[in-house]
């Protein structure tokens, strides 16, 4: 599972940071059109097509980053009312939701699959197989890229499967444990924390000091013994 972990990781992280650098090269390339020193080496550039990719690329981004959140906790649920339940109720409840949200989404694998395979995705097949195609219909294409769609609806079927099968990964981990995942907004990754016990934190700590002289500095209280005056 560690290698299904990383490489959903990987997928999120290079679609978001790729949409992202596109979108500031188009930007910054529209911009550098209107310099009179720069238009004849940004002209034969073309970006039209920039929009596009990023709009893909998000939508790809979206659907496995949702299978992410099942896994790591981070989507919003309301359970207010599953926590004042008792915990075999709760539990059950729990498990319930769960088969719920992996119900949901493997109809949703399957409903996309069957639009994917009759969008273009069993002419691509048959033709790269050498099977005869017949009536078949290739399939459209995007306006700008001239992909196929079917690439671009594909995104559905994997990321709603991949989703999924989260939601069976998390409902076992339930039944074996009782516990769900659950994200730490205030940590971050790659950032190790320092654990001090409660009462040394209550004691030798101050936390309204600051390590520089742009804040100002708590001032200990006075305990009371005073120093020999000259």
């Amino acid at each position: 599972m560690k290698i299904l972990d990383h490489l959903e990781e990987w997928l999120i992280t290079f679609l978001i940071g790729g949409a992202t650098l596109i979108i500031f090269f188009a930007v910054v390339h529209r911009y550098g059109m209107g310099v009179d020193l720069l238009y004849p080496y940004l002209a034969p550039i073309h970006t039209s097509w920039a929009q596009e990719l990023c709009i893909i690329m998000f939508v790809w981004m979206a659907k496995f980053g949702a299978a992410y959140g099942v896994r790591t906790g981070i989507h919003v649920g309301v359970d207010v009312m599953i926590n004042r339940m008792k915990d075999k109720t709760r539990a059950k409840f729990v498990v319930i939701g769960l088969l719920a949200g992996a119900l949901f989404t493997g109809v949703v694998a399957v409903l996309g699959a069957s639009f994917v395979w009759d969008n273009g995705m069993h002419y691509a097949a048959f033709n790269l197989l050498g099977i005869g195609t017949g009536d078949l219909p290739e399939g459209p294409t995007t306006p700008d890229l001239e992909w196929p769609t079917w690439v671009v609806y594909l995104a559905i079927p994997l990321g709603s499967s991949l989703m999924c099968f989260r939601f069976l990964q998390v409902t076992a981990s339930f039944l074996r444990s009782g516990e769900l995942p659950h994200h730490d907004h205030a940590h971050v990754a790659g950032v190790e924390e320092e654990t001090v016990a409660p009462e040394k934190a209550a004691e030798d700590i101050n936390w309204f000091q600051m390590q520089d002289d742009l804040h100002p500095h708590a001032v200990k209280p006075d305990d009371g013994k005073q120093g020999d005056k000259p």
